[in-house]
């Protein structure tokens, strides 16, 4: 797909693979192809799930391109936080399950990146963190927001004002990831959950996804409206009527996104 990011197409799913050695620093231009296959990847019928992982030993993500911060103006500064929001923006939005596949580091951006997935699961070697603080700066693309709203505000505080990192049993503990697995069976674990995901309703699967996101900030009422409207907004699709059927037929469905 780029430079830096590579897709790699399977049955029913895709795995997006960060490539930027040593440890994978999201650069501008690593962003950038990240959004073109997003993209790509949002207009494939046949993809409907996705698996965003690290190439090498070292690193998920290890946090934004640093060499790219010297002499930046505010203005500037605000921009590419702008870029890097609206590519994670994306991948929250994204209608289709994404599967952050984290091993070593996954620091600043990169667990920015981990963050805007709908699932983490950890090697036994992942460490994450907001360390931006220990630069004299502060997390700029969602850590802030995002890491509160998944763990709450007191652990946010915690992790990006003293910009520790945690192990991935501590991340589990506090519900930064969902899984643990050993290192040699983190991709495994993350293409089973991507495969079983991409044998479920797609039209579903998005609005489920919709709901949720859009139902966070809403008072329970209006959340609950916006559920009773997407629940019958799926079924105005062909695979409510099918899912339907074929359970009263006893077989399995034949989803076919429509």
């Amino acid at each position: 797909m780029g430079e830096h990011v590579k897709v790699h197409l399977e049955d029913g799913y895709a795995v997006v693979t960060l490539d930027r050695p040593p440890v994978n620093a999201l650069s501008r231009q690593l962003l950038a192809e990240l959004d073109g296959a997003l993209r790509d990847l949002e207009a494939r019928e046949e993809v409907r799930a996705v698996v965003i992982r690290g190439a090498g030993p070292k690193a998920f993500a290890a946090g934004a391109d640093i060499t790219e911060f010297p002499n930046v103006r505010p203005e500037e500064a605000a921009d590419l936080a702008r870029q890097g929001q609206a590519v994670f923006n994306r991948i929250e939005a994204l209608p289709k399950p994404v599967i952050a596949a984290v091993h070593g580091y996954a620091l600043g951006g990169g667990c920015e990146l981990a963050l805007a997935c709908d699932f983490r699961i950890a090697a036994e070697s992942a460490r994450f963190g907001q360390p931006e603080i220990n630069l004299g700066i502060i997390p700029g693309y969602g850590g802030t927001q995002r890491l509160a709203r998944l763990v709450g505000p007191a652990r946010a505080k915690w992790l990006c004002l003293t910009g520790e990192m945690i192990p991935a049993a501590e991340a589990l503990r506090i519900g930064l990831c969902d899984q643990v697995v050993p290192d040699e069976e983190l991709l495994s674990a993350a293409t089973a959950l991507a495969a079983q995901l991409a044998g479920k309703a797609p039209r579903a699967a998005a609005l489920i996804k919709q709901a949720i996101r859009e139902g966070l900030d809403r008072s329970l009422a209006e959340g609950l409206e916006l559920e009773a409207r997407l629940f019958g907004q799926v079924f105005a699709t062909a695979d409510a009527r099918e899912g339907v059927t074929a359970f009263l037929e006893k077989r399995q469905p034949r989803w076919t996104g429509r």
